[in-house]
């Protein structure tokens, strides 16, 4: 796992080494081990390290191919890399080390990029080829791994956090419909980010630059294709059992310590009782504890851990800790925080560093099996449009998450059930809030809406969870990864092997949306595997208790002030609000409010923490 950089003038102008190592170095954090450069005249590379396989030199970055024609910075874990060494020995090629990053570079010389569809990782890479003077960037399937880019100044710049880019002095400009999606959506999806002219390369994609400045990206994973031609599977637990097993071995694959993010839920603790199951000793768990009972599982994780004698860590994230792991995380973010447990999931995987280098995740889980309440509303639309009728109900509009269900019943277009179904507030909501607004405009969000159309015409709740996997997820997945990485700790979600992906896609509903709680297929699998405790306890899910923040977090409630005079009041989605009127809502308690400030503090807090460092 490590942080990549790199420029490439078309112009023939020759890379300035300081300007590209300081784009490395604003990355430290995620490859505090080692650090290296390339130049030649216009093409620069940079790599920071975090050694997790072949932990001596022989890793080290950028990677030069023998023969001296290809450089490679690659961030991420090939976790098959081993399957290839008799391949490449039957073609006369000797590894001098035992790194997943010379098998990598060896593959592609011999099969380009058509190679990417064989392996099993997590990636995103950079080749240059000096022959023919192109770079190819890359990225895995899901995107796990995060890569930006930009175009300026006939140049592109690439780097695995935006904040590299702007280090460069590409302008920090924030993009006007990505501030709209930021509020409608909670977060740009697809190649858009929140800034003007800095994109992300999407997943399962790559790009060719030529030194003269043409580009073309290629789509090399297409998972409506994987669905659409996959074998039928005829016994669903059997093969999920012996894949999702076998994918938790493979992410086992590392030459440092690896632990567990484990929340006491069903999917952190299915992944713990793989490990037990297969025999894996000494496993290091990581927990996020709660002082509020409601959002609490941590008892849940401490008895698994101590059930299968692995060792239980927790941390409950409150006070000072809070405040400042809030700072720190928006920083890792580049972004507004978004997902609102960023601070908690920073604070543990600091404490995950003092004894391990790699977590798993139980992430994805969700999203390909129907885990999520929000996803039942889809089962029966014709219910959610005579819900919307009740609203004389005080219980309707006082308790929260029925609250939340009357409000989403008042959407009327089916697509649109589709696309707001992972948001907190809807379009009314908006309108009602800060004034009529129109949706943001989204493109690749509607492409991706017609495929899972196509894929599942007449099930709502399975576009859902493909929408959810090429917009949400891809969100939870930056989480984990700026959250983590900001602590120098590699994360892995065994729930994303591509053979789970693709092959839950083509299962019967009956094995994902069965029972009260989604998830089936996991469920019935692990049934005689976990504790009845487990398996039966309500979710929960790491939600975090920001109504109480606000009021009893001294630190916050100093912040509040702040807030109420705030610079981003006066941007035009916000200049219908009364900040001072909101902060008294606040201060008095006032907890239906709390969705609706949420995106707007978390604004704040990035306004003043991180873009003043770059504007």
């Amino acid at each position: 796992m490590c942080g990549i950089n790199g420029i490439l003038h078309f112009n023939n102008k020759s890379v300035n080494e300081n300007q590209l190592i300081k784009m490395r170095d604003s990355l430290e954090h995620r490859g505090p081990d080692d650090a290296g450069i390339f130049i030649q005249n216009n093409i620069g590379l940079g790599h920071r390290r975090l050694s997790i396989i072949d932990t001596s030199t022989a890793g080290h970055q950028p990677y030069h191919s023998e023969n001296g024609r290809y450089i490679l910075v690659f961030n991420g874990e090939i976790y098959n890399y081993k399957f290839f060494y008799s391949e490449l020995n039957a073609k006369g090629l000797t590894l001098k080390s035992g790194s997943d990053t010379e098998v990598l570079l060896k593959l592609y010389e011999i099969y380009g990029m058509s190679v990417l569809s064989r392996i099993n990782g997590m990636f995103a890479f950079a080749i240059w080829d000096k022959q023919e003077k192109k770079l190819i960037l890359a990225r895995d399937r899901m995107g796990v791994k995060p890569l930006y880019y930009s175009f300026y100044q006939d140049s592109i710049y690439f780097a695995s956090e935006q904040k590299a880019l702007f280090t460069a002095g590409i302008p920090l400009q924030i993009s006007e419909n990505g501030l709209d999606e930021y509020f409608f959506n909670r977060f740009v999806a697809g190649e858009n980010t929140l800034y003007q002219n800095v994109f992300k390369l999407l997943p399962g994609h790559f790009m060719t630059i030529t030194d003269s400045g043409n580009a073309k990206t290629t789509k090399w994973w297409d998972l409506k294709t994987e669905i659409e031609n996959h074998n039928q599977i005829t016994n669903p637990k059997k093969w999920f059992e012996e894949t999702f097993f076998e994918s938790v071995k493979l992410r086992m694959t590392a030459d440092v310590p690896v632990g567990i993010l484990l929340s006491g839920g069903l999917d952190s603790c299915s992944v713990l009782s793989s490990l037990y199951h297969q025999d894996y000793k000494n496993i290091e768990t990581f927990n996020i504890g709660f002082s509020e009972a409601e959002h609490n599982e941590s008892f849940l994780a401490k008895k698994i851990t101590e059930k299968y004698n692995y060792k239980f860590n927790t941390l409950k994230v409150e006070g000072n800790l809070l405040f400042d792991n809030l700072i720190e995380s928006t920083y890792f973010q580049d972004e507004p925080l978004m997902h609102l447990n960023e601070p908690h999931l920073l604070s543990i995987s600091q404490l995950a560093n003092k004894k391990v280098k790699v977590l798993l995740s139980g992430e994805g889980a969700d999203e390909l099996m129907g885990g999520y309440v929000r996803y039942k509303a889809l089962k029966n639309p014709s219910l959610l449009k005579a819900i919307s009728y009740l609203s004389s109900f005080d219980y309707l509009t006082k308790n929260p998450r029925y609250n939340k269900l009357f409000r989403y019943s008042k959407i009327k277009k089916s697509e649109d059930l589709v696309l707001f179904n992972s948001t907190s507030i809807y379009p009314d909501d908006i309108n009602s809030f800060y004034g009529e607004k129109k949706k943001p405009v989204n493109e690749y969000r509607y492409q991706i809406l017609k495929e899972a159309q196509e894929l599942y015409p007449k099930s709502l709740q399975r576009q859902a969870l493909y929408f959810d996997q090429h917009t949400y997820l891809c969100s939870l997945l930056d989480r984990n990864d700026r959250c983590t990485m900001g602590a120098s700790i590699e994360c892995r979600e065994p729930f994303l092997d591509q053979r789970l992906i693709a092959g839950l896609g083509t299962l019967d509903n009956k094995w994902l949306f069965s029972g009260k709680k989604g998830k089936f297929i996991l469920k019935s699998t692990m049934q005689n595997k976990l504790p009845q405790e487990i398996l039966n306890f309500k979710k929960i899910g790491l939600s975090s208790p920001w109504g109480k923040y606000f009021t009893s977090n001294e630190k916050i409630k100093e912040e509040l002030q702040h807030f109420a005079k705030s610079e981003i009041f006066d941007m035009p989605f916000l200049s219908n609000l009364n900040s001072k009127k909101i902060v008294e809502e606040i201060q008095k308690g006032n907890n239906q409010i709390i969705p609706y400030v949420l995106p707007i503090f978390m604004l704040h807090i990035w306004h003043k923490n991180y873009f003043q460092k770059f504007v």
